[in-house]
């Protein structure tokens, strides 16, 4: 029996925009409400990652990939930071409206499960973007990492939100408690992240750690974004494109199928 979201008669035409930019507002206002929390925070960690690194390795680390450790480092740390808030912003919104008992105030409106997903996209791109510009901007100003390729940079920005905010969204239907939301973020978010080459060129690893990046979409997304940077990537950013756009479709249809089905939001 297929369990529809939106049972009645749209009057809102084919794509109801004015229902789907609430949500994507609503999404956004979200965070920003707790930007101290939301968007403070993550920046403020990223800066003491790079302090740290900076003093306690510093030019003692030798050139990775024929740039300064710290300049190849800049862009590992943002883009982890990216991805980490965009995965954030849509589990942390799913799993607390399951929680809180609110999450009927998502459902009943007259939004189709495709206009659902573009709203809650919406609030993880903005999240995303906003800590990436801000610690772009900072890498500038500290450590002189400008932006080579601004469009790779762009668009690799965009799709690992649009990925990530679809794994978060996942996570947070699955998840019927803040534990186990958090036991996905500790368990398998968060290592991938840091097992994807952030602070490393994936050349030092061994060989079959090495194969095991190349089938990783954390790992395309991190060396796309270090590519449009600094200019140095350890694989093509064209395949990386590729693997991370299919990696985000197939992560959307999931999440349209879920919603579409209302699997584990009306039960």
């Amino acid at each position: 029996m297929n369990t529809n979201i939106n049972m009645g008669v749209r009057r809102f035409g084919r794509v109801n925009w004015l229902g789907t930019w609430t949500l994507a507002r609503r999404e956004v206002m979200r965070f920003m409400n707790v930007w101290s929390q939301t968007l403070m925070a993550p920046l403020i960690n990223a800066g003491l990652l790079l302090m740290i690194f900076t003093i306690a390795i510093g030019p003692q680390r030798g050139d990775v990939m024929g740039v300064p450790f710290m300049v190849f480092l800049a862009p590992g740390i943002l883009t982890m930071t990216v991805i980490q808030n965009a995965f954030a912003n849509t589990s942390s919104s799913m799993a607390s409206a399951k929680v809180q008992g609110n999450i009927v105030d998502t459902l009943m409106p007259p939004l189709s499960a495709g206009e659902l997903l573009v709203g809650y996209m919406g609030g993880a791109v903005a999240r995303g973007a906003m800590v990436g510009a801000v610690i772009a901007l900072g890498s500038w100003l500290f450590l002189g990492v400008g932006m080579m390729q601004p469009l790779w940079v762009i668009l690799f920005v965009v799709l690992g939100s649009v990925f990530m905010g679809g794994l978060g969204l996942i996570a947070g239907i699955f998840a019927n408690k803040f534990d186990q939301l958090s036991a996905i973020s500790n368990f398998i978010v968060t290592p991938l992240a840091f097992l994807s080459g952030t602070f490393y060129s994936i050349e030092a690893l061994p060989q079959l750690m090495q194969t095991l990046c190349h089938i990783n979409p954390f790992f395309y997304i991190i060396d796309g974004v270090r590519y449009g940077m600094i200019g140095v990537s350890d694989s093509s950013p064209w395949i990386g494109l590729g693997v991370v756009a299919v990696s985000a479709a197939l992560v959307l249809a999931v999440c349209w199928r879920w919603l579409d089905r209302g699997y584990r939001l009306k039960s």
